[in-house]
């Protein structure tokens, strides 16, 4: 059955934030369901490994980063280049295979159904799933209590803010001044206040995911460093709902 069929005819972009993966990349590669996806494309961003080889190489669409710009940098390149491919939904899959491609359909029925403008997947839908597939505990409870802040905040319901296996629909990222966000990982929290401020509908689906030595991680450092990413961005979500200051990135296209 072709991808169109299955999609109700909508055009599904798989796009893979690539940075040093060239030993996951095939895995991750070959666990996407082909019959679902329209087209997939990767983003190097400057790996120091042979990722854009083996990229080619599997006949993935290649772009290159000269210099390194950082998570946040590397998915707009990503949603820019797809969305130029005439994407109607782009479903972001991390090539470190730490969360598993299987399970693109169950992540993008809701937009193809339009009840939904995007979905996340959850590890922590099931808590005990998350433990079991190896997340140290540190970062376990770091999850909990960031998520239960911003949904304080924000006055949302998710389970979690800080997964990397998401889909948008084409009216999400062309409406978000997503562009506007950091070039770092606080990128997936600014997209989830400006997803707020839009009112638009975003559910979750209960994911596994799985930490091996070579899935990517970010140390004790850069997470301290994320922490106080979120915590800046929730601060000026506030700001501008109180009407004290406006935020150009909070600023959503009609």
């Amino acid at each position: 059955m072709s991808s169109k069929t299955l999609t109700g005819g909508k055009k599904i972009i798989a796009v893979l934030p690539a940075y040093n993966a060239a030993k996951t990349l095939e895995r991750t590669f070959n666990d996407i369901p082909k019959e679902w996806v329209s087209g997939i494309i990767l983003v190097d961003d400057a790996s120091r490994d042979n990722t854009v080889e083996i990229s080619r190489s599997l006949g993935i669409k290649t772009f290159v980063h000269s210099k390194n710009k950082g998570y946040g940098g590397n998915q707009k390149t990503c949603y820019k280049k797809a969305l130029d491919l005439g994407a109607d939904i782009v479903v972001m899959v991390h090539p470190d295979h730490q969360y598993d491609p299987k399970a693109i359909p169950q992540l993008i029925a809701p937009i193809i159904a339009g009840t939904a403008d995007a979905v996340f997947g959850s590890r922590m839908a099931v808590r005990k799933n998350a433990l079991k597939g190896g997340m140290p505990y540190r970062k376990f409870i770091a999850n909990i209590i960031l998520t239960k802040t911003e949904n304080f905040i924000l006055g949302l319901h998710l389970s979690e803010y800080h997964s990397g296996f998401r889909a948008y629909s084409k009216k999400v990222l062309q409406t978000v001044p997503f562009e506007e966000n950091s070039n770092d990982f606080v990128f997936d929290t600014e997209i989830i206040v400006q997803l707020r401020i839009g009112n638009f509908r975003v559910p979750e689906v209960p994911i596994e995911t799985r930490y091996f030595p070579d899935a990517s991680m970010i140390g004790l450092s850069k997470s301290v460093r994320y922490g106080f990413g979120i915590l800046r961005a929730l601060v000026k979500y506030m700001l501008q709902y109180l009407r004290i200051k406006r935020y150009k990135q909070y600023m959503l296209t009609p």
